[in-house]
C-alpha cells in the first residue's frame, strides 16, 4: 500500500471540496444568510487545513495500482460526506450529526433520501448545497479532480475505474484526463440546457438550477416539500422526464454522437434494452392506474414521469405511488433494482449487467439442448469475454448478499418488513423515496441512528459499486506489500 500517495490524493480531493464550497457560500452572501455563510466559510477553511496537512509529505513513488485506487475512492467519499455535513451542523439547521451525515451522503451518492420534514423552511444556501452535492456526486468529485487537476496517467486510470458507475469503464480517448474533461463538458452543457428550458417554462431561476442539479446527478432532492408536483406544470414534468432519461444513458454514447459514429450508438444493446424497459413499464403502469385518474393522458403523465424517475434512480415524484395498485408498485420495485445504464449518472444494478445475465442464461439453455453447439455471449455485436461475464455474476452475488444483510440489520430496528426491504433497495440503488412512511409523501426521519448509519453505508456502497466500500474495511488491503 502506497500510504503517502493515498493521503496526498485524498488531500487534493478535500481541497477541491473546499473550492466547490465557494458556490453555496456565494448564495449565502446573496441571500444575506449570515449563519450559513459562516458555516460554509468555517467548513472550507477546515477542509483547506486538513487537505494541506495530508499533502505535506510527498510520496517517493507516485504509482497507483487498483488497491490504492479503491482506497482513495472509498476514503474520499466518506470524508467529503462527513465534511459536507458540517454546514448543516454549524448553522444549526440539522442538530443531529447522524442526520446531517445521512443527508449529505444521500446528496453526494445522488440517492435523494431525506430526513427533513419541512424542506422549504431551510435556508436557500443550504438547499443549494444540498442539490449541488447531487451534481458533484453524479459525475463524481474524483472525476472532477482528474479533469481539472494535473495527474499522471497511471494515477488516473485506477481512480476512474473505481469511481465511474457500471461495468464498462473504457476511456473515450487515450488519456484519462482528456476523457474526464470530455465527460464533464457534456455533463455541464446538458445541465445548462435544462436550466434554460425550465426557467423559460416559468419555473423560478433558483428552483430551475437546483432541479437541474438533481436531474443531472439523478439525485432527486427538491427545494419544495411536494417535490416536482409543487409546480403543477406539464411542461416542467416533460422537460424533467426527458432529461432524467437522458442522464440515465451511458455518456460514452453522447461522445459517439458528437464524433458522428451513429452506427455504434444504434448497435448498443444496453440502450435498446433501457428504452424498451422504459416504454414497456410506462404502458403497463398507465393501464394499471387508469381507473385512478380522469383520463388516459393524465394516467400516462404520472406513470411516465414516475417510471423515468425510478429507472434513472432520480427519485423526483409527482404522485404518491404507494397508493397505486400492487402491480404498479411491483413494477416500480423492479425498476428500483434495474437502474440506469452503465457510465451514466444513475444508480442501480445497471441495464448492461442485466443484459449480460439474460444472455448468459439463454446461452446456457441453448447449450443444454445441444451440447455440441458453440454458444457465445454477444454485446453490441461483439463476443463477450467469459471473464467479463464472470465478473458480472460475482457482482450480482455481492449485490444480493449486501441487500439481505441490509434488510437484516434494518429489521433489528423493528421496522416493518415492506418498509425495510424498500428502504434498503432505495438506498442501495441510490433512488430516494421508498414505500410506506418512507415513500414520496414521507421521509426517513423516523428511523433510528443505527438504521441511518446502515443505510448511509449502503448508499456509499451502491454509488461506488460495492467493492471500494468492502476493500476499505478488509484488513489485508492495508498491508504495505501487495
Amino acid at each position: 500500500m502506497n500510504y503517502r500517495m493515498v493521503s496526498t490524493t485524498v488531500g487534493k480531493i478535500l481541497i477541491a471540496e473546499a473550492l466547490l464550497l465557494l458556490l453555496p457560500l456565494s448564495v449565502a452572501f446573496y441571500f444575506h444568510e449570515s449563519d450559513t455563510l459562516w458555516a460554509f466559510l468555517a467548513t472550507g477553511l477546515l477542509l483547506l487545513l486538513v487537505g494541506g496537512l495530508l499533502e505535506i509529505k510527498k510520496p517517493r513513488h507516485r504509482r497507483i495500482y487498483a488497491r490504492e485506487g479503491f482506497m482513495i475512492v472509498a476514503i474520499s467519499w466518506m470524508l467529503i460526506s462527513c465534511f459536507g455535513a458540517l454546514p448543516f451542523l454549524l448553522s444549526g439547521a440539522i442538530r443531529n450529526p447522524i442526520d446531517a451525515v445521512f443527508e449529505t451522503v444521500s446528496g453526494f451518492t445522488t440517492t435523494g433520501s431525506s430526513i427533513l420534514t419541512n424542506i422549504e423552511a431551510m435556508p436557500k444556501s443550504l438547499l443549494f448545497w444540498r442539490s449541488f452535492t447531487h451534481w458533484i456526486g453524479g459525475m463524481g468529485i474524483l472525476m472532477f479532480v482528474l479533469a481539472f487537476l494535473p495527474q499522471r496517467e497511471n494515477q488516473s486510470t485506477y481512480i476512474m475505474r473505481a469511481e465511474v458507475p457500471g461495468p464498462s469503464k473504457g476511456k473515450l480517448v487515450s488519456k484519462t484526463m482528456v476523457t474526464a474533461r470530455i465527460l464533464y463538458a457534456i455533463y455541464f452543457c446538458m445541465t445548462v440546457v435544462e436550466i434554460i428550458l425550465l426557467w423559460a417554462g416559468g419555473i423560478p431561476l433558483f428552483d430551475s438550477v437546483t432541479t437541474a442539479f438533481g436531474t443531472a446527478g439523478t439525485g432527486g432532492f427538491s427545494v419544495r416539500n411536494a417535490s416536482i408536483a409543487a409546480y403543477d406544470s406539464v411542461y416542467a414534468e416533460i422537460v424533467i422526464s426527458l432529461f432524467m432519461l437522458a442522464f440515465g444513458v451511458n455518456f460514452n454514447l453522447y461522445y459517439l454522437l458528437l464524433v458522428r459514429q451513429f452506427k455504434r450508438v444504434f448497435k448498443s444493446d444496453e440502450l435498446r434494452w433501457y428504452l424498451g424497459i422504459v416504454a414497456t413499464s410506462t404502458v403497463l403502469i398507465t393501464l394499471n392506474i387508469l381507473p385512478l385518474y380522469d383520463n388516459l393522458a393524465e394516467a400516462l403523465r404520472y406513470a411516465g414521469f414516475q417510471v423515468a424517475s425510478i429507472i434513472t434512480t432520480t427519485g423526483f415524484s409527482t404522485a404518491d405511488y404507494t397508493g397505486w395498485p400492487v402491480l404498479s408498485q411491483m413494477l416500480l420495485l423492479t425498476l428500483f433494482c434495474i437502474g440506469a445504464c452503465a457510465g451514466s449518472t444513475g444508480g442501480g444494478f445497471k441495464v448492461e449487467r442485466l443484459v449480460v445475465i439474460c444472455k448468459a442464461a439463454l446461452s446456457r439453455i441453448r447449450k443444454s439442448i445441444n451440447s455440441r453447439e458453440v454458444v457465445s455471449i454477444k454485446l453490441d455485436g461483439n463476443a463477450v469475454d467469459m471473464q467479463y461475464a464472470y465478473n458480472v455474476l460475482a457482482y450480482l452475488a455481492a449485490y444480493v448478499i449486501l441487500v439481505f444483510l441490509g434488510i437484516f440489520f434494518i429489521c433489528l430496528d423493528n421496522v416493518d418488513m415492506p418498509e425495510a426491504i424498500s428502504a434498503v433497495l432505495t438506498c442501495f440503488n441510490n433512488i430516494g423515496p421508498a414505500f410506506g412512511k418512507l415513500g414520496p409523501a414521507g421521509n426517513f426521519s423516523s428511523l433510528s441512528n443505527f438504521s441511518k448509519v446502515v443505510l448511509s453505508f449502503l448508499m456509499l456502497a451502491g454509488r461506488l459499486e460495492i467493492y471500494p466500500m468492502i476493500i476499505v474495511f478488509y484488513y489485508r488491503a492495508w498491508k504495505r506489500k501487495n
